[in-house]
Parts: C-alpha cells; sequence; structure tokens
C-alpha cells in the first residue's frame, strides 16, 4: 500500500469518528427525524456514506460489498428514508461506519482491486481507480458529514 493510500485512509478514519460520533450522540428517535422542509436524517446520511464507500470501492472494482445488497439498496443514491428504522438498525450502520474502514484497508492488501470500472460520479468527476475512488470518497463523506452537523441543530 502506498503512503498517499495510507494518508488517504487516514483522512477517511478521521472523517468516519467525527461522523461516528454525531450519529452516536442522539437515540433512535432523533437519528430518524426529518426536519421540515428536508427529504433525509442522520440514519441515512450514515448509511449513505457506507453505502457509497463501498460501491466506489468494492462495487466498481467487481467486488461484492461487505454490507451487502440489501443494505446497499436501502442506502445507495438515488434513496430516502422510508420509515423511521430501529434501534438495532442504528447500531448496525454505527458499527459499520466504525469497522469498514479497518475492512477497507484489510481488503486493499488482500483483495485484487485491479479491475476497477471507470465511473462519472453525479459531482462530475471521473473515476479510473481505486486510489481516485478512495480520494473522491473521502470529499462525499466530508459532504455528508456537513449535512449531519446540520441536521443535528435542526432536530
Amino acid at each position: 500500500m502506498t503512503q498517499q493510500t495510507k494518508d488517504t485512509l487516514a483522512l477517511l478514519r478521521a472523517t468516519r469518528q467525527n461522523t461516528f460520533d454525531i450519529f452516536t450522540q442522539h437515540g433512535p428517535e432523533l437519528q430518524n427525524a426529518i426536519p421540515a422542509g428536508l427529504n433525509n436524517n442522520m440514519v441515512w446520511n450514515a448509511g449513505h456514506v457506507v453505502a457509497t464507500m463501498e460501491l466506489l470501492t468494492y462495487g466498481l472494482a467487481g467486488l461484492t460489498t461487505p454490507s451487502g445488497r440489501e443494505f446497499i439498496d436501502r442506502y445507495r443514491k438515488g434513496t430516502r428514508p422510508e420509515s423511521p428504522v430501529t434501534r438495532e438498525a442504528c447500531e448496525l450502520i454505527a458499527e459499520k461506519l466504525r469497522a469498514g474502514v479497518d475492512q477497507l484497508e484489510r481488503d486493499l492488501e488482500t483483495l485484487d482491486f485491479s479491475n476497477y470500472k471507470e465511473y462519472t460520479t453525479s459531482y462530475g468527476v471521473t473515476l479510473r481507480s481505486i486510489e481516485e475512488a478512495l480520494v473522491f470518497n473521502n470529499l462525499h463523506e466530508a459532504m455528508h458529514l456537513g449535512t449531519m452537523l446540520s441536521l443535528r441543530n435542526l432536530v
């Protein structure tokens, strides 16, 4: 693993810790709350960053996503909260926030990410490799961390 990849993962780890801290400061009622005029909540944003990271890394490299299809389909781009989720579901998302980076780091050492399929994001950035996906993912996660900071102040 290159030093750049290690540095990129360190930034992801810091962002995930901040996301985890904000998410777990509240119980399921506030995690599920959708402020007036908005269309998502803290649960969705936390689940979305997990799902998106897995799609941008594992999925585009032709690998199975650790969280599985059902989780990905619930939180991927273009989805919204369908109904409040349980405390257990919130705890599962919190665990995925914490463990996902470590799992990815291990998998980058052992799995083959070289079959990466080029993908142009809705942000207008074309990703051509796992390294580019990791860098872009940090931008994406930081945007959703900002959204969660705002949501925290509105609920």
